[in-house]
């Protein structure tokens, strides 16, 4: 039996976290998750508030294990989200894209673990000042939104296990078993994955997208909307246009137009991979099927455990 901080933090079979990623992190990912063993997550980012109540009661109903909710701070619904997130007596809340000294400490008045995402120790020192009980390290290699810093996972981890004392989440480039022991080697206690349970049956994601990302090669994704927030996007006509006007100097006003309203969901939830905001790690480049999610957690956990066993390997 596997345990250290991470695993009694969230009372978890197995160190391993799926992301609350918008448009594809609903209930029954998040459900089936943590049934597998690992730490399910509900991303409300992409859910109006009664819709997030919602998929907490149904993956209340689907699991008896423990499950969390990522919210960004910049949501604009945010405090309904905060209390619909209180009164369904969630025990977990992952935070991110915002200052974990706003709510972090009435969180844990109500009894909630707090965890709050960043891309820099600098961050990591802030988030354990401000009481969170861990973080989660996300280095340049992550989908969605990004640090400014674009620094790799590989830099990233160790800076911040170093700087703080709580526990530290690896996430950002990985997929597989192996990659979760180098970040452990590095000192995370856990690891974060986005981009791999992505291409899953249970994630709400539109197969259109799932099949983009296990299609999807080296090079297919870049850092984008730098002057917005920076978000890691596959390759698509969307992209280029945010490309070209960035490469002739537009403005964030401008880069917002472009953008326009439900830019996200049109891709990853509708499945327009030409005119959609298709957020995805670099990691999808080893993705190459779509998966059950309980499959998915047993396939990293068997790699992670063989690779500890015989960690060097000569070709």
């Amino acid at each position: 039996m596997f345990s250290n901080r991470i695993t009694e933090l969230f009372k978890i079979e197995y160190p391993i976290i799926q992301a609350g990623m918008i448009w594809a992190s609903g209930w029954k990912l998040a459900s089936a998750v943590s049934n597998a063993g690992g730490l399910g997550m509900i991303g409300a980012g992409s859910m109006y508030p009664d819709i997030l109540r919602e998929h907490i009661k149904k993956c209340k109903a689907a699991t008896s294990k423990p499950f969390a909710v990522n919210i960004p701070l910049l949501y604009p619904d945010l405090d309904k989200h905060i209390q619909i997130i209180i009164e369904e007596g969630v025990k977990t809340v992952f935070t991110s894209a915002g200052n974990p000294k706003t709510w972090t400490q009435h969180f844990k008045g109500h009894g909630i673990t707090v965890v709050h995402v960043v891309s820099s120790s600098k961050f990591a020192l802030k988030a354990q000042d401000a009481g969170c009980d861990a973080v989660v390290a996300e280095g340049f290699e992550a989908g969605g939104h990004n640090g400014r810093e674009e620094t790799t996972t590989m830099v990233l981890v160790p800076a911040v296990v170093d700087a703080v004392s709580i526990p530290v989440m690896a996430a950002g480039g990985i997929a597989t078993g192996r990659q979760m022991l180098a970040a452990m080697i590095l000192g995370a206690e856990g690891v974060q994955v986005g981009t791999r349970f992505v291409a899953s049956h249970e994630a709400s994601s539109h197969a259109a997208f799932k099949d983009a990302v296990i299609n999807s090669a080296e090079g297919d994704t870049q850092l984008s909307l730098k002057k917005l927030t920076p978000v890691r996007l596959l390759k698509n006509s969307f992209f280029r246009e945010v490309q070209e006007a960035e490469a002739r100097g537009a403005d964030e006003t401008e880069l917002k137009k472009i953008l326009g309203r439900a830019r996200a969901k049109i891709g990853m939830y509708d499945g327009n991979l030409t005119e959609g905001e298709l957020e995805i790690g670099q990691v999808g480049a080893l993705v190459n099927d779509i998966l059950p999610a309980s499959e998915i957690v047993q396939n990293i956990w068997k790699e992670f455990s063989e690779a500890l066993q015989n960690p060097i390997r000569i070709h």
